[in-house]
């Protein structure tokens, strides 16, 4: 679960001084980058209004495509929720003094030992735990295994205090974020969200709404994994008898892509529900920069087959958010869908877009300008500068909006592609 900072304007303890920008959208029809907000631009409030309605309609329609998939990243946990950095993560498993930043001893012991160099390398546990899997290998050592058990504890633990409170202001935009998204029309696909976290956050807001995640686990206590499980669908039937039940809204289907905080593996091999499971049997894929390989064993195998023919279904938008496209392995499928999927809508969510698409800061990478050239050339892609917390305020109650909001909306839209 590649992580990184990500300040949230609605978090009263900033995680970072830098404040988000104000959420703006770039997409083809645009030349560059236009402010979502009034307060942002200086061509005057009509502009602003006219983007945000054009952007808005768009989400609509968005919502209302034949399949809606969502993959989700470590930025919808951070902020507000209280889910940890990378940078957390690195203090945690190598126990920094608070004052220092120094590592333990052992720490130091394990990075002297397998030769990491913190000032060349940074403070990066994922290539830190890949050198000490790379090093066990050909030196096998109790000490760097004993830090690696250490470390992986603690990123359990760390991926699960934090919704110890579990309040509904904790979860409020995953909760805002599901009501909106998942109550779709009957003749339309479940939503599909694909989230590389651990966490529980999406699971905890859904239990507050009265959502029904379908995670691929069985029904009935103990809940074992059986991928058979995510073809099934909840209905409502009549008190009258009747053949055909009424689809419940609020079902959404759920794939955690590198395990979960409450997955184990039993002796006999099964995958179950449990909590607190022992860091050697959780069914995780640790932060390594083996992710590519580990996510081809089962469970991952099978969720990983889930989500690319996702992204080969006709008619389909694809919205990504809090997604820093580290992760070759997620990131390769969508843009190579973008070219080979002409039915194909693409929504790029993330607060620090407009950075990233220019190459600055340390986390930017090529995929980022490649989205950005993407957009330049014609393709339906859409990229938002905004937080978790401001994207989910902005998509549109589908149950808001009355048969003839509905029917004027059409027609305005129709009049814009005449124009």
């Amino acid at each position: 679960m590649t992580m990184q900072p990500n300040p949230c304007e609605d978090d009263a303890t900033m995680i970072s001084a830098q404040r988000p920008q104000s959420p703006s959208v770039f997409h083809r029809e645009s030349d560059e980058w236009k402010p979502l907000d009034r307060s942002d631009t200086h061509d005057g409030a009509q502009d602003t209004d006219s983007v945000s309605e054009t952007f808005r309609s768009q989400l609509l329609a968005s919502l209302q495509m034949r399949n809606l998939v969502v993959l989700a990243g470590s930025g919808t946990s951070l902020g507000r929720a209280g889910g940890p950095s990378m940078s957390d993560l690195w203090k945690s498993c190598l126990n920094c003094d608070a004052a220092s930043g120094q590592p333990s001893e052992l720490a130091k012991r394990v990075l002297a030992e397998v030769g990491y160099l913190v000032d060349k390398q940074g403070k990066n546990i994922e290539t830190l735990l890949s050198r000490c899997d790379a090093y066990d290998q050909l030196h096998p050592d109790e000490t760097v295994r004993h830090f690696v058990r250490k470390a992986k504890q603690t990123i359990l633990t760390e991926c699960s205090d934090f919704l110890s409170d579990g309040s509904e202001d904790q979860l409020a935009a995953h909760s805002k974020f599901l009501h909106r998204m998942s109550r779709r029309r009957a003749r339309d696909s479940r939503l599909k969200l694909f989230t590389t976290n651990y966490d529980l956050c999406f699971e905890a807001a859904a239990a507050q709404q009265a959502s029904v995640p379908i995670t691929g686990f069985s029904f009935t206590e103990p809940r074992y994994f059986d991928p058979r499980f995510f073809d099934y669908d909840i209905v409502r039937r009549s008190a009258v008898e009747s053949e055909i039940g009424t689809p419940v809204e609020g079902v959404f289907h759920l794939y955690k892509l590198h395990g979960s905080v409450n997955w184990n593996r039993t002796e006999a091999g099964y995958i179950e529900m449990a909590a607190d499971p022992p860091p050697d049997t959780a069914v995780l894929i640790y932060p390594a920069d083996g992710k590519y390989q580990q996510s081809y064993v089962q469970p991952h195998l099978e969720l990983m087959s889930r989500y690319l023919a996702a992204l080969r279904e006709p008619n389909t938008c694809v919205v990504v958010v809090g997604f820093g496209f580290n992760d070759s392995h997620l990131s390769e499928p969508i843009l190579s869908a973008i070219g080979a999927n002409p039915h194909l809508r693409l929504i790029v969510v993330d607060w620090r877009a407009r950075e990233k698409t220019t190459g600055e800061g340390d986390d930017s990478n090529d995929e980022w300008r490649v989205l950005k050239a993407l957009v330049r050339d014609g393709y339906d892609v859409w990229l938002v500068n905004a937080t978790f917390s401001q994207f989910a305020r902005v998509i549109p109650d589908l149950r808001a909006l009355s048969a003839g909001e509905r029917l004027r909306r059409s027609i305005r839209d129709v009049a814009r592609g005449g124009e």
